[in-house]
């Protein structure tokens, strides 16, 4: 047992480390976020299980708020709807369930955020292609080398660990970072110093 929690924890030590070493890469991300949302953009999430939960909660976070009171802000997890995704999964299949969302809900003017530990998952490489062909900015939150995706997404935050657990970790870190940056943001034009 002593052996498990030692290991995970040198292991989020990891992750801390690679996080704390790319903060202008943070600040790129964070960047394209507000872009984003001043030009009335959304932020659109999407990923499998336990990314498809960080997709949800980071959207949460621009809705309501992270730690300070502002106007909601533009966001969609696309891994919210589950009549749609198994509709979209039982007509066409299992990698069409974002990629058709983001065919009728995304715009040119949004950013897509695709979530995944191995950085290979195929409904969310479906959903950046088609992101892209309709003119949207895309960044990944990715793990271990990136994946076909790393490649793919505009900006790419790839997660050098191959332990899932801990790169969900440094991703829901990373999203949290961004959203204090954009709380800050909004707190500063609703009361300037």
């Amino acid at each position: 047992m002593e052996k498990i929690i030692k290991l995970a924890i040198e292991k989020h030590k990891e992750g801390i480390e690679f996080i704390s070493s790319n903060i202008e890469k943070i600040k790129e991300i964070a960047l394209l976020f507000l872009k984003t949302l001043k030009k009335d953009g959304k932020i659109i999430f999407i990923g499998n299980g336990g990314s498809a939960a960080d997709a949800q909660h980071l959207s949460a976070e621009l809705i309501g708020r992270f730690k300070t009171n502002r106007k909601p802000l533009a966001s969609i997890a696309l891994s919210s709807n589950i009549s749609c995704i198994t509709a979209l999964g039982n007509d066409f299949g299992f990698d069409t369930i974002f990629a058709k969302q983001i065919q009728a809900l995304g715009s040119k003017k949004d950013l897509l955020v695709g979530i995944s530990t191995s950085g290979n998952s195929k409904n969310v490489i479906s959903a950046i292609r088609q992101a892209k062909n309709m003119g949207m900015q895309t960044v990944g939150f990715l793990g271990k080398d990136g994946g076909a995706l790393k490649d793919l997404v505009d900006v790419s935050f790839v997660v050098p660990i191959n332990d899932t657990a801990r790169i969900q970790e440094i991703h829901i870190l990373l999203g949290h970072i961004i959203c204090e940056i954009i709380d800050q943001y909004y707190a500063e034009i609703n009361h300037p110093k």
